[in-house]
């Protein structure tokens, strides 16, 4: 992101396997926040842990690959029910994982109960980046 010429800040979780609220509020401190229009975090660890732990961010996004499989949904429906936006990304290559992405929609609409959907894209191929970014308000 660096390179990109975009600031990055490095939060430590030290022996967590999340990032939680007063990690985030200590990383603030270090950031010139008037310069920020769009803030992003991206949290790390598994799909479980970070359900729980809201970090006071104004839209919540789970972003999930074909390559985790097609039953991501129903492992982890916890991070889906806290998230605000759910994108599968890499659906250029659904085929060569051997996953179904319509699978993955289906179940989370189930979980949802229809109320949402989730966006599939492929950054790589530029395919629904833009309907992200518009579902973002960005």
């Amino acid at each position: 992101m660096k390179r990109a010429g975009i600031d990055a800040y490095n939060c430590n979780t030290g022996k967590e396997c999340h990032l939680d609220a007063n990690m985030i509020h200590r990383a603030l401190h270090q950031m010139d926040l008037d310069s920020i229009d769009v803030l992003l975090i991206e949290n790390v660890g598994n799909l479980v842990c970070p359900a729980d732990f809201p970090l006071g961010a104004d839209m919540r996004a789970v972003v999930i690959s074909v390559t985790e499989g097609d039953d991501m949904v129903r492992k982890h429906p916890d991070i889906f029910l806290h998230s605000d936006v759910a994108v599968l990304n890499k659906i250029d290559i659904a085929d060569a994982v051997d996953v179904n992405p319509e699978i993955i929609a289906g179940d989370y609409l189930r979980l949802t109960g229809g109320r949402r959907s989730i966006m599939m894209c492929s950054v790589k191929k530029d395919r629904g980046v833009d309907e992200i970014i518009a579902e973002m308000g960005l």
